[in-house]
């Protein structure tokens, strides 16, 4: 979902070849190994209280393939075989309920041949699940695994759902999950007015430390939606704001083709923003998503120089040739940079792809970005970026220091309030 919609649509044939070097265990997620869980998700602790909240109920489930228990059964399934509970309507994000569809393809409705249950498109001719959609649905859960990004389409489906449970009078569940960047990193600007839109549907930051569940939380809290809907929370036990996604011990289940791996979420802040204008690659056609930055006329130990005497905490660059099998730069001799986040702590995710953009303009003047990139895609930047001001107040000088003021105003005051919504600690 990667938000990336435009990028990701330009080839996925090619996203069979990864999953064919998946498959034959080329590429491997310590995700995939067998560890210990430490962690109960929000389905867990539903399942544990013998659904008694849901007993006797007409149930909605938005969801996908993220929607798992720990043993990796399907909430769909789980709940269509709950005593007391009816499975009356699914209801499908980008990339459908059981993760069939592609990014930014638009889905129809149908039926679920595994349940018989009807399927209500949510990345079709609408957006926000309509009254018809919901006619006897008693109560509307939402089970996803997010990546902790403001443009991950997934938040503003669940946005869109709240407010529409408010208005038909129906309950609003939210499973919670972890938030694989943790609960302590906020970054980024809150949205503009005048660009709001599916990839930054929410006034909150880039990267904005919450779960979902406590996201919903401040929806109601700050009144995001006109009119507060019943909102529960199934909380998760044992998670802690200070863990990553490895820590849980959880399964990773692929949020999005470009999301393979749990460490793949770290990521897509680091290079989504830069990666919607198509300038350079961020490895969206490789095998390394979002881990990259690389084109035809960057000379690899060069640019990997002149980024690591930057000195940025917690990242390291590393020199990389490549030729990508689909997407930017398809068939094409690159170089660039593979980014290691060497301390994840110290780490500011988001500003790497300023600091790629400002080295870009520095060695490669000819190839300043805001020069260089098509126009038609700096519509997209700016919905992403919450602002237009960081594209044109950047495009001056290409300096990363003219903008940082702006892009980290908000970070304070929204931490001080993201502690009024805390359910985890």
């Amino acid at each position: 979902m990667d938000k990336f919609s435009k990028t990701e649509r330009t080839a996925f044939s090619g996203q069979r070849l990864i999953t064919a070097l998946i498959v034959c265990g080329l590429l491997i997620s310590s995700s995939s190994y067998a560890q210990k869980i430490h962690v109960k998700t929000g389905i867990e602790v539903l399942k544990e209280s013998n659904f008694k909240i849901l007993q006797g109920k007409r149930v909605g489930l938005i969801t996908n393939p993220t929607g798992v228990d720990n043993n990796l059964k399907s909430t769909i399934d789980i709940l269509h075989e709950a005593p007391g509970v009816q499975l009356a309507a699914l209801y499908g994000p980008e990339h459908g309920v059981r993760g069939d569809v592609h990014a930014g393809d638009k889905i129809d409705s149908f039926t679920d041949p595994n349940t018989g249950v009807p399927v209500f498109s949510l990345y079709g001719a609408t957006r926000k699940p309509t009254k018809e959609m919901l006619e006897g649905i008693d109560v509307l859960i939402y089970d996803i695994q997010d990546i902790g990004c403001r443009s991950y389409t997934y938040i503003s489906t669940m946005y869109l759902a709240m407010q529409a449970a408010a208005e038909n009078n129906i309950e609003f569940v939210v499973l919670d999950r972890p938030n694989p960047l943790g609960g302590l990193k906020v970054e980024g600007n809150l949205v503009d007015e005048g660009f709001f839109s599916f990839v930054s549907q929410l006034r909150i930051p880039y990267v904005y430390g919450l779960t979902c569940g406590e996201l919903a939380e401040m929806i109601i809290g700050e009144r995001m939606i006109p009119e507060p809907c019943k909102l529960t929370v199934v909380k998760m036990k044992k998670w802690r704001r200070k863990m990553n996604f490895e820590d849980t011990g959880l399964p990773w289940v692929p949020t999005s083709p470009h999301i393979p791996f749990a460490h793949s979420a770290y990521f897509y802040p680091v290079s989504g923003i830069l990666g919607e204008l198509g300038y350079m690659s961020i490895d969206v056609g490789y095998t390394l998503p979002f881990e990259m930055f690389a084109a035809e006329w960057i000379n690899a130990e060069e640019f990997a120089g002149a980024l690591n005497a930057k000195q940025l905490p917690g990242v390291t660059f590393r020199p990389i040739h490549l030729k990508p099998y689909y997407s930017v730069g398809q068939g094409e001799n690159f170089q660039g940079v593979q980014i290691y986040l060497t301390n994840f702590g110290k780490a500011r995710l988001s500003d790497i792809q300023f600091h790629v953009m400002e080295a870009a303009a520095q060695l490669y003047p000819d190839k300043k970005v805001f020069d260089h990139a098509p126009e038609n895609r700096f519509d997209m930047f700016d919905k992403v970026s919450g602002s237009n001001f960081i594209r044109l107040e950047f495009s001056k000088n290409h300096r990363f220091a003219d903008i940082q003021s702006y892009w980290t105003k908000d970070e304070e005051s929204f931490r001080k309030l993201s502690k009024r919504y805390y359910l985890y600690h």
